[in-house]
C-alpha cells in the first residue's frame, strides 16, 4: 500500500483519504461563503470556508461527525465563523447521536487578528466538547498536521476523550515561537527542531500519555487508529472528579520530581528517565513501533 502523508495533505483530502470513500456531507461548504467579518474589516483575505470543514460521514461503515481544520489558511487559526462551525457541529452531535465526533485539528491557537472573537469561540468549543462526552459520544482528535496542535485548540484537543497523533504531530498549550517571543531565547529556542519535538512531538506526548495512540505519518494508520478508538470498550470516557484530581496529583509528582534539573539540564530526557524508559537519550532517534513498546503499560 502507498504511504500518504499525512501532514501534506489539505483537510478535505484528510477527510477523503481517511473517511469511508464518497460517505462525505459538507455542512456550511465554501459555496454558502460563511467568511470571517473581522478579517475582511482588515483588509486581509478570507476563506470561503473560513479555514474549517465541517459535516457527517462514514467511517468502517459506522456514522461520525466530522471536522478539519486547513492549517495552510491562517495556520488553522480559530476564529469567530471558525469556531462557531466547530460548535454547531458538536451540538449537533447532541441531537443526532453519531456514534463518535473526529476533530481532524490543525491548528497554531486563537487568531490574533479576531482576539476576544476567537478566545471567545475556542471556550464555548470546550464547554460544547464536554457536553459531548457526557452525553456518551466519544470525541477523537487526531493530530498530524504540519502546524501542529497549540494555543487554545491544544486545550480542546486535551478536553477530548482520546488523542491519535504521528511521529512528526505536535502539541502544546504555547508553540516555540511564542514562547520564545515572551521569555526569550534562552528559555526555549524556537530554531532547535530536536528540542522542539522532544518537547512537543508526537513520541514525547505518546510517552507522557498525552496521546494514546502514536503513528507513522500517514492517512491509512490514522483511519486504522480512529476505527480503533471509536471501537473500544472504553471509546467513551466521562470525566469525574476523581479523575481530574488523580491527573493534577500525576502532574504535580512529575513537577516535583523534575524541579532539582540542574540549568542546562534536558528536562525532556529526564522525564523519560522518570517514566521507566532505559535508554532515554535513544528515544528521539527510534522509530514509531519501538516507542510504542517503550511507554508503560
Amino acid at each position: 500500500m502507498t504511504l500518504i502523508s499525512y501532514a501534506e495533505c489539505s483537510a478535505r483530502e484528510r477527510i477523503a483519504q481517511l473517511l469511508d470513500a464518497g460517505s462525505f456531507h459538507e455542512w456550511l461548504p465554501p459555496a454558502e461563503r460563511a467568511t470571517s467579518p473581522h478579517l475582511a474589516q482588515l483588509g486581509l483575505p478570507c476563506a470561503f470556508d473560513d479555514g474549517v470543514a465541517v459535516g457527517r460521514a462514514t467511517l468502517h461503515g459506522r456514522p461520525v461527525f466530522v471536522a478539519a481544520q486547513e492549517g495552510e489558511f491562517m495556520g488553522g487559526g480559530v476564529g469567530e465563523v471558525h469556531g462557531a462551525k466547530l460548535v454547531g457541529l458538536l451540538r449537533r452531535a447532541l441531537r443526532e447521536r453519531p456514534d463518535a465526533v473526529l476533530l481532524l485539528a490543525e491548528s497554531g491557537g486563537v487568531r490574533l487578528h479576531e482576539a476576544n472573537a476567537g478566545l471567545i469561540a475556542v471556550s464555548e468549543v470546550m464547554r460544547a466538547l464536554l457536553d459531548v462526552r457526557a452525553a456518551g459520544i466519544p470525541v477523537v482528535v487526531l493530530i498530524g498536521g504540519a502546524n501542529g496542535c497549540f494555543g487554545g485548540m491544544g486545550i480542546v484537543a486535551r478536553c477530548a476523550d482520546r488523542v491519535v497523533m504521528s511521529d512528526v504531530g505536535r502539541l502544546a498549550m504555547s508553540g516555540p515561537e511564542v514562547i520564545e517571543a515572551s521569555h526569550g531565547v534562552e528559555e526555549f529556542d524556537s530554531r532547535d527542531r530536536a528540542l522542539v519535538w522532544r518537547t512537543t512531538g508526537g513520541k514525547h506526548r505518546f510517552l507522557c500519555g498525552d496521546c494514546d495512540a502514536l503513528v507513522e505519518d500517514d492517512v491509512h494508520a490514522f483511519r486504522v487508529a480512529a476505527i480503533a478508538a471509536i471501537g473500544a470498550p472504553d471509546a467513551s470516557r466521562p470525566l469525574s472528579l476523581e479523575t481530574l484530581e488523580a491527573e493534577h496529583a500525576l502532574l504535580a509528582a512529575r513537577l516535583d520530581a523534575l524541579s532539582g534539573a540542574a540549568a542546562g539540564d534536558d528536562e525532556s530526557f529526564r522525564l523519560w528517565a522518570l517514566l521507566g524508559v532505559a535508554e532515554p537519550d535513544r528515544v528521539p532517534d527510534l522509530d514509531v513501533k519501538a516507542v510504542r513498546a517503550l511507554r508503560p503499560s
